[in-house]
């Protein structure tokens, strides 16, 4: 196929729950025999397996008529160098999306749903027959861009991690965190479940579960409704974060006031680990990718310089 520019477009794709399967036991057929006598329906992973890998054949087929493509597993992103004049196109969930926006600089991406019937996308707006139409729009810088705020932590060590949607500071498994938390003038040592701080992006998901877990809690225990509204979602470019401390607990030697609040350029939020081991920041629920935040590390939790840009 003659190609009509020598653009490079990154395709960047995900396994299928069948491959992660095939990895762990080897062959389909052993992936089936655990599935179904575990009593599930392995047809479904079959399904989804065959609609994902259609859509990636049909998406490199229409990109290669655009320009050099290069196919990039999500495994890969975090070691793998953008250029500057990249296009990226994720084919993806929602969470591929996120989770490239962290590893670009500038570059515009393109979030594309393989399978409508199966997953919402909120940050997938276009199908696969769409590209044939986007990307030479891209190309030519025709197509509106949404602005994308980010999150990022930055460590006394010098470690910079970025959150699209959310950033979470606390234990790897499930034991008390230890920290000082510093909002402004405030500071106070913590015993908790960790903190999460939320984007506008990821307002939508771990941000509005906290709120409605807080609420519903909330209401049951002081045995009066406590509403919230039920959009608490905000912008994807506001210029500002939210942050929340997951189950704090107060003692002698820990307080639970500064719980809830906003993070702005200004008025960054810092946390000063407490724990000798285990301690760990992650970004938009890649456990895998994370910086280690023991004891005497300090982060300073803020606005990102850098913003994500989705085609529109």
């Amino acid at each position: 196929m003659q190609r009509r520019t020598e653009n490079k477009i990154v395709l960047i794709v995900r396994r299928t729950r069948i491959d992660d399967l095939i990895i762990r036991f080897n062959t389909q057929d052993q992936a089936r025999f655990y599935v179904e006598h575990l009593g599930a329906d392995f047809s479904d992973y079959q399904a989804e397996d065959r609609v994902y890998k259609a859509a990636l054949r049909e998406a490199q087929s229409l990109l290669a008529g655009h320009g050099r493509v290069q196919v990039v597993q999500r495994s890969f992103l975090p070691n793998f160098i953008f250029g500057q004049e990249d296009i990226v196109v994720a084919l993806g969930q929602d969470g591929l999306v996120a989770n490239v926006l962290k590893y670009l600089d500038g570059q515009p991406l393109i979030g594309v749903n393989p399978d409508p019937a199966r997953w919402e996308g909120i940050l997938l707006p276009f199908s696969v027959p769409d590209l044939d139409r986007i990307v030479p729009e891209v190309f030519a810088h025709k197509r509106s861009i949404h602005a994308v705020t980010m999150a990022e932590a930055k460590l006394n060590t010098g470690e910079t991690l970025c959150g699209v949607n959310d950033l979470f500071i606390g234990p790897k498994s499930h034991t008390s965190a230890r920290y000082t938390i510093r909002m402004g003038d405030r500071s106070e040592n913590h015993s908790s479940s960790g903190i999460i701080v939320s984007t506008g992006l990821g307002s939508t998901g771990w941000f509005r579960s906290v709120l409605t877990g807080a609420t519903t809690v909330a209401s049951a225990v002081s045995g009066r409704s406590v509403e919230v509204e039920k959009n608490r979602a905000f912008s994807w470019d506001a210029n500002y974060l939210f942050f929340s401390v997951r189950e704090p607990w107060p003692s002698k030697t820990s307080e639970a006031a500064i719980t809830f609040g906003k993070v702005t350029a200004k008025k960054p939020l810092v946390v000063v680990s407490h724990m000798p081991e285990h301690g760990v920041i992650f970004s938009d629920g890649i456990e895998s990718d994370f910086l280690r935040f023991n004891a005497g590390t300090s982060a300073t939790i803020g606005i990102a310089e850098k913003q994500g840009h989705l085609v529109a």
